[in-house]
C-alpha cells in the first residue's frame, strides 16, 4: 500500500490528492436533446459522438501523468473534465479525488490549471505578474505574497528575468520559455496540490521544454504534487520525466501505466523498437495492435508498480472562501490596473496628447464663436457642441482590445477562486475615475475659453463636470459590450453602430416631435441627447442667458436665450436631472458589464 506523501506549505499541512476515472464517457450532443435529457438521458434525436468512452485512468501524489495520443484523442477533453472545467451532467459515471466523488468548485481552488495558451498582461515584468496572482489567491498579504514569489522564481529558474516584462510576440520580452513557466508560475503561486498542463512543450525548442519538465519533476517528486499533463511527440529525455502514461485512442484508454509496462506490452504483442524510435512515439505508430491484444489487460499493472492508495480526506473550504476580503480584491487589482494603464501609451500618453490637442485644435477653428450674435452664430456653437459630444464619445472606444484582453484572464482567474467579479467591475471603474477627469480637463480649459463660451468660472466648471461625465459614459459603455462581444472586430462594428445611431436621434439632426413614435425609445436612450441639452442649458440659461440676445430685429431683441431654450422645450432645472440621468447611464452600463461577465463565469462554471 502506498504511503500517504505530504507537502510542507506554510501555516499547516497540506493534503495530497489522487484522482481516478471509472467507466468515465463524455460525448457531444445538440442543445435540444441536452436541455430536455441530458446528454446521457433518455435517447436523443441523433446519434451523439463520443470524446471519450469508458476511461479508466488515475493520477497519483509525487507523480507526473502524462496523458498522450494522436491529434483528436480526446487528451485535452481528458483533461479539462479532470480540472473540473466539464459541466457533470454532461458526463457519465464519476471522477474521484482521494476515493471520493469529485467537487468541481472546491477542487479548482485547490489545484492549478495551466492551458495551452498564454494569457498575460504583456507591460507587466515577470515579478510582477506572480506577485499579483500570488496577492489575489494567498491570505497572508504582502510579506507572505513576496515570500512565496521569490521561492517560485528561484524553482522556476526566472530569477535572472524578474525586472523584465513578459512582452507578446518574438521582437520584445522574455522567450517563449521563460513565458510557459510564468503560466505555470501563476498557477503554482498558492501551492496547489494538483497541477494540470495542457501541453507544456507546445512551441518550445528541445532544451526549453526538458527544462519545463524537469522542474515539474522535481516539484512532484519533492513536494508530493498531483502532476498530470498532455503531451503529443515528446523526446527521449522528457519521457524519462513521466511516471504514468495514460495513452488514448479515439477517445479509448489504451494504455493507463508505466513507460516499462507499455514496452513490455509492445514486446508481448512481437513488436520490435527501432533503437532511434521512442516507445510512446512507436506506440501510437502501432497503436491498432495494441487494440487487438485482448489477452492483456488495459489496467494491468507490472509487478514493480503498487496496486492500491490510501485513501486521504480532503480538505474542506467555506463555499464562499476567497483568500482576501473584497475591499483588498478592488486595491490590488486597481493596482495591477494602474500598472497596465501607465504602460500602455496609447491609452495613456497617446490618449492625453490627444485630448490636449483636439482642444486647441476645435478652440482655434471656433475662435471666439461665443463671442458673436445671431442664427449663424447659434448654429455654429450648436455645431461645436455636438461635434464635441462625437469626438469625446468615440474617442474612448481605443480601449476596447485591452478590455477583451482582461476579460480573457478575468475568466480563468475568477474560475479559479482569485477574486470576485464584482471587485474587478468596481476596481476598474475607480481607477479610470481620475484618469477620464484629467482628460476631460485638458480637453475642457484650452477649448472652452478659446471658443468664448460662457465667461464665468462656474460655466467652464460645469462645462468640465458634462465632459467628464460624458468620457465615463462612453468608457461604461464600452466596457459593458467589451463583456459581450466575442472579437474586437465584432465590437468595433456594433459599438461603432450604436453610436452613430446614439447621434442619429438625440435630436440635433431631428427634432423629437419629428422622430416616428416607435423609434422614440432610442431618443432617450441616446448618450448625446443630456450632454448636448447640458451644453445647451449652461450656454443660454440662468440670468446671464437671459440678457443674451440671439436675434434682432428692428433695433431690438427678437429671442434671447431663455427664448431658445423654451422653443427647444428646455427648462432649466434639467441642467442638473440631466446629470442625473447621465450618472444612471454610468451605473447602468457597468451594472450590465458586471451581470454579462457573472453570466460567463457562470457558464464557464457549469
Amino acid at each position: 500500500m502506498a504511503l500517504e506523501v505530504k507537502a510542507p506549505v506554510s501555516g499547516g499541512r497540506k493534503s495530497s490528492y489522487r484522482l481516478e476515472t471509472r467507466n468515465l464517457s463524455y460525448k457531444l450532443c445538440s442543445k435540444f436533446d441536452e436541455l430536455n435529457w441530458g446528454c446521457f438521458g433518455r435517447t436523443p434525436l441523433r446519434v451523439p459522438k463520443f470524446i471519450l468512452k469508458d476511461v479508466n485512468c488515475e493520477a497519483r501524489p509525487g507523480e507526473i501523468t502524462a496523458i498522450a495520443g494522436p491529434s483528436g484523442a480526446g487528451k485535452t477533453t481528458l483533461l479539462d473534465i479532470l480540472a473540473g472545467k466539464v459541466c457533470p451532467r454532461e458526463v457519465s459515471d464519476q471522477v474521484l479525488v482521494n476515493n471520493r466523488p469529485m467537487d468541481a468548485k472546491h477542487f479548482r481552488r485547490i489545484s492549478g490549471y495551466v492551458t495551452q495558451d498564454d494569457a498575460l498582461f504583456p507591460l507587466l515584468t515577470v515579478q510582477e505578474t506572480l506577485m499579483y496572482s500570488a496577492l489575489l489567491r494567498l491570505p497572508g498579504g504582502q510579506k507572505e505574497a513576496a515570500t512565496r514569489v521569490k521561492r517560485l522564481m528561484k524553482e522556476l529558474g526566472l530569477d535572472h528575468v524578474a525586472a523584465s516584462r513578459i512582452g507578446e510576440g518574438s521582437n520584445w520580452g522574455i522567450s517563449g520559455g521563460e513565458r510557459r513557466r510564468v503560466s505555470i508560475g501563476v498557477d503554482l503561486v498558492h501551492d496547489p496540490a494538483v497541477v494540470l498542463i495542457d501541453e507544456p512543450t507546445s512551441g518550445l525548442d528541445s532544451a526549453s521544454a526538458l527544462h519545463v519538465l524537469t522542474l515539474l519533476k522535481s516539484m512532484a517528486v519533492n513536494q508530493g504534487k498531483t502532476i498530470i499533463l498532455t503531451i503529443h511527440q515528446p523526446g527521449f529525455r522528457i519521457l524519462e520525466q513521466f511516471d504514468r502514461i495514460v495513452l488514448l485512442s479515439n477517445g479509448f484508454v489504451m494504455h493507463n501505466g508505466s513507460l516499462h509496462f507499455l514496452e513490455e506490452r509492445l514486446k508481448f504483442g512481437g513488436h520490435h523498437i527501432p533503437s532511434h524510435v521512442n516507445v510512446l512515439e512507436f506506440t501510437i505508430d502501432v497503436m491498432e495492435s495494441l487494440e487487438d491484444q485482448n489477452s492483456v489487460p488495459l489496467c494491468l499493472q507490472s509487478k514493480h508498480e503498487e496496486t492500491c492508495i490510501m485513501s486521504i480526506p480532503q480538505e474542506k473550504l467555506p463555499s464562499c472562501w476567497y483568500p482576501n476580503s473584497a475591499l483588498q480584491e478592488v486595491l490590488i487589482l486597481g493596482q495591477r490596473f494602474c500598472s497596465n494603464i501607465f504602460r500602455t501609451k496609447q491609452l495613456f500618453a497617446t490618449r492625453i496628447i490627444q485630448a490636449l490637442v483636439a482642444g486647441l485644435v476645435l478652440g482655434t477653428i471656433f475662435l471666439n464663436a461665443g463671442n458673436e450674435t445671431g442664427q449663424v452664430a447659434l448654429q455654429t456653437r450648436i455645431g461645436f457642441f455636438a461635434f464635441s459630444l462625437t469626438f469625446l464619445l468615440s474617442s474612448t472606444t481605443e480601449g476596447l482590445p485591452i478590455f477583451l484582453q482582461e476579460r480573457r484572464i478575468l475568466m480563468r482567474e475568477t474560475s479559479k477562486g482569485a477574486y470576485r467579479i464584482s471587485s474587478y467591475v468596481l476596481s476598474n471603474t475607480l481607477i479610470f475615475l481620475p484618469f477620464l477627469l484629467l482628460v476631460g480637463l485638458l480637453y475642457s480649459t484650452p477649448v472652452y475659453w478659446l471658443v468664448g463660451l460662457r465667461k464665468d468660472n462656474a460655466g467652464f466648471l460645469y462645462f468640465s463636470l458634462v465632459v467628464w461625465m460624458v468620457l465615463l459614459m462612453s468608457n461604461s459603455f464600452v466596457a459593458c459590450f467589451s463583456a459581450l462581444v466575442p472579437n474586437f472586430i465584432m465590437g468595433t462594428s456594433v459599438i461603432s453602430g450604436l453610436i452613430g445611431c446614439f447621434f442619429l436621434f438625440s435630436g440635433y439632426f431631428i427634432s423629437k416631435k419629428n422622430i416616428p413614435s416607435y423609434w422614440i425609445f432610442m431618443h432617450y436612450l441616446s448618450l448625446f441627447k443630456y450632454p448636448f441639452e447640458c451644453f445647451l442649458i449652461n450656454e443660454y440659461g440662468g440670468k446671464q442667458g437671459s440678457r443674451r440676445c440671439i436675434e434682432i430685429d428692428k433695433g431690438g431683441c427678437n429671442l434671447d436665450g431663455s427664448g431658445f431654450l423654451k422653443q427647444q422645450g428646455l427648462r432649466e432645472s434639467q441642467k442638473w436631472s440631466n446629470l442625473g440621468i447621465m450618472l444612471s447611464f454610468i451605473i447602468g452600463y457597468r451594472m450590465l458589464c458586471f451581470l454579462i461577465l457573472w453570466y460567463r463565469y457562470y457558464r464557464l462554471r457549469r
